[in-house]
């Protein structure tokens, strides 16, 4: 084949470092504001945090704290491993400018931090923000994230998302222009999506300014609002082998550059109502890419041309 498989995250970021990188979640005390009462009390219908917090993530801790203990989790691994402070729970550019100064700059102080990953909802940044974020980005390492989760503004509102497409697509378009390495995250399968909806969403995915992108399924997390839906009127879950299909004619419809970062995600065994696949991250990973190999498929198979300017 005389293409790539897909543009793989690990291998893209090997060639950002001369050493090896391992990101170090961070949970800094930040809220969001589909939380806090600013749009919603609720919060996402299908959103519980404690699925990606290590146990090292808590924010009792101080930055400083989680990150020499995330250091010892990882060290075995590579002893001479260099790190990223990753701001993953909740929404981690919701604060005032000088609390968010304070809390990256302590991240990026610490001892083999070479990096900062930031997500975010795409409703959580101002110019202000952004402005600090591009003179930082001129020291260091930095990757800003965003939830899209749905390009489709009905399936926004249904998941009590709290901010429509356009909202995303600005966000993404105005940190792309600052120089900032954009990635993006969307899960496949939310409720009154179809296959054929998730893939035509993927022409519009790649016509963004998205550096790197995360996909994966649609969880249902035990004690949210999306599991007491499901329980009172199950909805369609992608089996593995669905969802490996999905996930092949979507990335096929993605520009080749595009770094793709993950596909699934896996949820702690005691709070994952459905699906429940029995796969390991890399078992997964190990099934698509044979499945693609047998198809005969790529990242941008039939990816539409882009313009060069995608503002």
């Amino acid at each position: 084949m005389p293409h790539q498989i897909y543009n793989d995250y690990g291998a893209w970021m090997r060639r950002q470092f001369p050493f090896r990188v391992q990101k170090i979640s961070i949970d800094a005390g930040f809220s969001c504001p589909n939380r806090d009462g600013h749009i919603s009390h609720g919060g996402c219908t299908f959103c519980d945090n404690r699925t990606f917090n290590p146990s090292y993530c808590q924010p009792s801790k101080s930055i400083t704290e989680q990150i020499t203990e995330g250091k010892e989790f990882f060290r075995h691994k590579y002893p001479d491993m260099k790190y990223l402070a990753y701001f993953q729970a909740f929404s981690n550019t919701y604060a005032t400018l000088d609390t968010l100064q304070r809390r990256y700059e302590e991240a990026l102080s610490a001892d083999d931090v070479v990096g900062i990953v930031i997500g975010t909802r795409p409703d959580c940044v101002s110019d202000e923000i952004l402005n600090y974020l591009e003179s930082l980005n001129q020291q260091t390492f930095m990757i800003v994230e965003y939830g899209i989760e749905s390009v489709s503004d009905d399936t926004l509102r249904r998941v009590n998302r709290g901010h429509n497409f356009e909202c995303s697509r600005r966000a993404i378009i105005e940190t792309h222009n600052r120089g900032i390495l954009t990635g993006a995250h969307i899960i496949l399968g939310l409720p009154g999506e179809s296959a054929e909806d998730n893939v035509r969403q993927a022409d519009i995915i790649s016509a963004l300014p998205i550096d790197i992108l995360k996909l994966h399924q649609l969880q249902i997390i035990r004690g949210t609002q999306l599991a007491a839906e499901y329980e009172r009127q199950p909805f369609n879950l992608y089996t593995a082998d669905e969802y490996i299909d999905l996930c092949r004619r979507y990335i096929e419809r993605l520009r080749p550059d595009m770094v793709l970062e993950r596909f699934v995600s896996q949820s702690p065994k005691e709070l994952l109502v459905a699906p429940k696949w029995g796969l390991k991250n890399y078992e997964f990973a190990n099934r698509f890419v044979n499945y693609m190999k047998r198809m005969d498929s790529w990242q941008g198979k039939y990816a539409e041309p882009q313009d060069n300017d995608k503002s």
